[in-house]
């Protein structure tokens, strides 16, 4: 499909209530391993939105729909499917190798996206399948930098309230992945550390010793759900 012939979505993202706390957001209109999902959590005391997709349209006036607080984003990394839109928010977390203030260019192009990240497979020429309105140039496309107001370590609690999730740094797909993990309930919000397809391990940043390592651990950790950044839920093996 060329870029003339893209159709315009007038709602680019879709919006899906998973419980009274919980809401996923994602973008139906990109393709492949750049679909991301986004995660707000409203708590007693402050809600999250973890991840934040590409930024191909504003994200913040579709939250301020769903929520009467301005959330605290916190970023599992920062490729471009996962921070596009942090620059929108005034509180942003991420760990402190994840240089969310100075990211990649990042682009819609499939080839040009392989090349930067060190992709071998092939990519489509583009990399959505509509645009948000009249006149985008998904070839104007460039990641914005994120100005994260506080850096996360392992171990780190993200408190809601009546909820609260640790920070686990678990390197291997960047330097600096985290996911979140809610030792009451057992439920992992993983970014793109585990997720129900072909892990990416060879890219830019990437280190596979590193993701052997935070696999290991994710195996002796008690986890019920994964709520990940790419696909579908799902319940982890170690649940019984």
């Amino acid at each position: 499909m060329s870029v003339a012939s893209l159709p315009v979505a007038r709602n680019w993202y879709r919006i899906e209530a998973i419980g009274d706390a919980l809401t996923l957001i994602n973008e139906p209109h990109v393709r492949g391993l750049l679909r991301a999902k986004a995660w707000l959590i409203r708590g007693r005391d402050r809600d999250v939105l973890v991840d934040c997709g590409l930024g191909v349209a504003p994200l913040h006036p579709i939250v301020a729909e769903l929520t009467e607080r301005d959330p605290v984003v916190v970023l599992t990394h920062a490729h471009l499917d996962h921070m596009g839109a942090a620059y929108e928010f005034a509180e942003c977390w991420a760990h402190s190798l994840e240089r969310a203030d100075q990211p990649l260019p990042g682009t819609l192009l499939g080839p040009d996206l392989a090349a930067e990240l060190g992709l071998k497979e092939v990519l489509p020429d583009v990399l959505i399948t509509a645009v948000p309105h009249e006149g985008y140039d998904p070839a104007g496309y460039r990641l914005r930098p994120a100005t994260v107001t506080r850096d996360l370590c392992d171990g780190d609690v993200v408190d809601l309230g009546e909820r609260a999730f640790t920070v686990l740094h678990l390197p291997g797909h960047s330097p600096g992945s985290i996911a979140f993990f809610d030792e009451h309930d057992g439920t992992l919000l993983s970014g793109a550390v585990v997720y129900d397809d072909v892990l990416i391990d060879e890219i830019a940043g990437a280190d596979i010793g590193d993701y052997v390592a935070s696999l290991r651990r994710l195996r002796e950790l008690p986890v019920r759900i994964v709520l990940p950044g790419h696909g579908g839920d799902f319940r982890s093996v170690t649940a019984g």
